[in-house]
């Protein structure tokens, strides 16, 4: 079994701080003091958990977190990843692009319209990716290139040779 983890001991200064954010109107700032005074008086993570209602684990992160940055822990951090996992990597982001602009046809698939899923699927059947990739990650990639999906569907062109002068009538 492990030995309990507890907090390094408080400076005064430290402990008038958390005493003082005790009151603070902020949920997260009470509960880490709270976590933190038990601590303070050898309390162990089990108990301080059962006592404040959370999981051990939280405990544990904010000792952990308080014992190696101080006071700072105090502060609510951003929950979003310091970097968004691209699934397309830069460099084969033109071969992307040049995917859709041919036809579907032209990779033997029996339809004219290009849609995310199967865009996704023929770009790991390229080679543009290691692993199966979903639409959505299409949908990114595009808009890393600075192109809407809807712009990316206006790419198509049509097999049929009298296409353009149909969507000339069209216009007019």
């Amino acid at each position: 079994m492990k030995a309990p983890i507890f907090i390094r001991p408080l400076t005064e200064d430290e402990q008038q701080h958390i005493q003082a954010e005790l009151r603070s109107p902020s949920a997260f700032v009470l509960r880490r003091c709270q976590i933190l005074l038990a601590s303070a008086r050898r309390e162990h993570a089990s108990a301080i958990a059962t006592t404040l209602g959370c999981d051990d684990q939280t405990v544990r992160n904010v000792i952990k977190g308080f014992n190696q940055q101080g006071l700072a822990v105090l502060e609510k951090e951003s929950c979003r990843p310091h970097r968004l996992r691209t699934s397309i990597p830069d460099e084969a982001l033109p071969q992307l692009r040049d995917l859709l602009h041919r036809s579907p046809r032209e990779f033997g698939l029996d339809r004219g319209l290009w849609s995310l899923p199967l865009a996704a699927k023929l770009c790991f059947e390229q080679g543009l990716v290691a692993a199966p990739i979903t639409g959505a990650s299409v949908r990114r990639a595009l808009k890393r290139l600075g192109v809407s999906w809807k712009r990316a569907k206006h790419w198509i062109t049509s097999p049929d040779p009298m296409d353009l002068q149909k969507k000339r009538l069209v216009t007019v």
